[in-house]
């Protein structure tokens, strides 16, 4: 005490918060499709009893790729070394399996239920509670991407999307040369900013960027994709509303670009050829 004045010292301790941290660390995965190519019958395809047992249930993220090792489990361990630790499925009501199996993984997920398949906007729209005001990563449920394109577009810390070559899906992927016309193109300004995204473009050249649905999204998605009407297929799609953000609500998406492959589930042809990529690529 001095000159009858106490002097106290105050410490003030700031406990970790998510709104002190703006790393994002939320993924969704969208799991609610039908399934109707995987169900469907190939002759050609030679699956084991259990994969069978899967491509009837259509169930494409639970199918079994390497020995016994599912789909879901390798895009959930990609997920997790690029740093997302929070997941969501998008599920159906009739989706037990997919709740039973992840739950003896150890992960967290939580799960969002579309109760009717209306497309992948809607999808997305299902899991705006686990978004909870932040930005969050979309995926497919039947691809697997590489894990250095997750980190990098984790790591913008803002709008973004992954875009694919044209060469390297080719190349590194299951995907053919025909099935590539089936796949979203984007076109971007000189800055790397997204202008149009084209869906099932006419044509696909070697300088073409590919959307493989890989998106880093902020809540304003959500109003884009209320806004949105159905295509031509009677869906909500998700580059619809993608679209619709740069376009009404001054939304900027930066491409990532990727040179790698995506293994793409889309139906029993597809099995032998990832359990051969595994095979002949992964140790």
């Amino acid at each position: 005490m001095a000159n009858g004045h106490r002097h106290i010292k105050f410490i003030i301790i700031i406990a970790p918060s998510k709104f002190l941290d703006n790393t994002i660390s939320k993924a969704v995965i969208l799991a609610r499709g039908l399934g109707t190519r995987m169900r469907a019958d190939f002759s050609g395809a030679n699956l084991t009893s259990e994969q069978t047992k899967i491509a009837s249930l259509g169930i494409k993220t639970l199918m079994p790729v390497r020995g016994d090792k599912t789909l879901v489990e390798f895009i959930l361990e990609n997920l997790s070394k690029a740093g997302f630790s929070e997941i969501c499925l998008v599920i159906g009501d009739e989706h037990q399996a997919i709740r039973d199996f992840c739950a003896s993984l150890n992960y967290d997920i939580s799960f969002a239920i579309q109760e009717n398949p209306l497309g992948t906007a809607e999808a997305v729209l299902a899991a705006k509670s686990f978004s909870d005001g932040e930005n969050f990563l979309v995926v497919n449920s039947d691809n697997l991407y590489p894990l250095n394109a997750l980190r990098k577009l984790r790591e913008l810390n803002q709008t973004g999307f992954v875009a694919f070559s044209r060469k390297g899906l080719i190349e590194k992927s299951n995907i053919s040369e025909d099935k590539i016309n089936k796949f979203a193109t984007a076109e971007t300004d000189e800055s790397g900013h997204l202008i149009k995204i084209i869906e099932k473009p006419e044509t696909v050249d070697e300088s073409s960027l590919i959307s493989m649905n890989c998106w880093l999204f902020s809540p304003k998605i959500f109003t884009a994709c209320r806004q949105i009407k159905p295509s031509l297929r009677g869906e909500f799609e998700i580059t619809d509303a993608v679209q619709f953000a740069i376009d009404n609500l001054g939304e900027k998406f930066i491409a990532v670009k990727s040179d790698e492959g995506v293994l793409d589930l889309s139906s029993r042809a597809d099995v032998g050829k990832i359990s051969d990529y595994f095979s002949n690529f992964v140790n």
